[in-house]
């Protein structure tokens, strides 16, 4: 068996992930695992399949026809287990042009490798201004100093509140 992780986007309508799953079901393929957002009209997500080697190269071929949707499709190896924790990392303060990108940079100052991130921005009550919302999961080595994450992360604004949960 092969692992295929396949990424799709295309205008917002019913029936693309229909599409997707009957393409893969007829190639025989085994869906293990999936995650689609709606955002500004579009549709986007991925999938990894399990497909055997005999049927990888004409489900490829099938993704690549699909109409209404781009459909990109990357056959990957096997995943190496590892021992590091997972930490859950939840962020809230004032919406501010770069915050993203601060984040992500402390991260990336610690090394720690981003296996989740989604985001958002919400209207404040009784504020009338936003306030932005991620939840990031990343993977640490063991005996991670968390405390030192979480002050980095708050140092970025005096009004971002962080929360990091260890999930093990």
């Amino acid at each position: 068996m092969q692992s295929l992780v396949i990424s799709i986007m295309g205008k917002d309508k019913p029936g693309l992930v229909d599409a997707l799953a009957k393409c893969v079901y007829k190639h025989e393929g085994n869906w293990q695992g999936s995650s689609f957002a709606h955002m500004a009209g579009m549709f986007t997500g991925f999938v990894e399949v399990h497909v055997s080697n005999d049927n990888k190269q004409s489900l490829i071929d099938a993704l690549d026809a699909i109409k209404d949707m781009s459909v990109q499709s990357v056959a990957v190896g096997s995943s190496e287990k590892s021992n590091n924790t997972k930490l859950t990392v939840d962020v809230m303060g004032n919406d501010k042009t770069g915050i993203v990108q601060e984040l992500t940079s402390v991260l990336n100052q610690f090394n720690l490798n981003i296996l989740t991130f989604a985001s958002h921005c919400e209207s404040a009550p009784n504020w009338g201004s936003l306030i932005f919302k991620a939840k990031a999961e990343i993977a640490v080595p063991a005996g991670f100093d968390d405390g030192a994450l979480q002050e980095a992360l708050e140092s970025l604004a005096n009004d971002l509140v962080v929360d990091i949960t260890a999930k093990r």
